[in-house]
């Protein structure tokens, strides 16, 4: 089955909203349980849906809980606060790896709903590690130089919609200058009746 757009969105998204309300009320150690608790729940749901775990939110869940738990076992926030760090250079790297061994990861993940010429895979692919590497960046740099509550806000309302542009920013130039377009009369297609 295909989820509908807007439930994978509030899938998506909805725990980082808890992780924000929470964070706000209770701080940050309640909040690191509830987000733990919200990621493993949106997965189950994602899965009993589809039949399937997407790979980039399977990945990500996996950092959250052992980071959560560590964050929680040690009282320490410090292993929530790399943890975007850590998703962000694993990412970075797996795209990098794929990139020099002719593997195209993001084709894999984007290939249902946008296809390209290999070239422009490629392109994509290093715009997405440069962004990976910026995030990884910027999550260091704000962690260690402002409030947790800041933290937290800078993940939820800086890091959510600067993803998205940026997905729309380096998709449409690269599918206006190497999107593969079916030919409205394939030779494969079997004849169509005029009658």
């Amino acid at each position: 089955m295909k989820m509908h757009p807007l439930l994978k969105l509030v899938l998506e998204l909805g725990p980082l909203g808890v992780f924000f309300l929470v964070n706000g009320s209770k701080g940050i150690f309640p909040a690191t349980a509830a987000f733990m608790a919200a990621t493993v729940v949106a997965l189950i749901v994602s899965y009993t849906i589809t039949r399937k775990l997407p790979v980039m939110p399977l990945v990500t869940g996996v950092f959250v809980v052992v980071f959560g738990g560590l964050t929680l076992y040690l009282a320490n926030d410090l292993f929530i606060k790399i943890k975007p760090t850590l998703v962000n250079l694993t990412f970075a790297a797996a795209l990098t790896f794929g990139l020099f061994t002719g593997r195209m990861f993001l084709k894999l993940v984007l290939e249902s709903v946008v296809q390209l010429t290999e070239r422009g895979w490629v392109i994509l692919t290093r715009a997405w590690i440069g962004y990976f590497l910026f995030l990884a960046a910027a999550n260091e740099v704000v962690w260690r130089t402002v409030s947790t509550e800041t933290w937290v806000t800078f993940k939820v309302f800086g890091v959510m919609p600067m993803t998205m542009l940026f997905s729309v920013a380096s998709l449409i130039p690269v599918m206006q200058r190497y999107a593969i377009t079916r030919p409205e009369n394939d030779d494969n297609d079997a004849p169509v009746d005029k009658a």
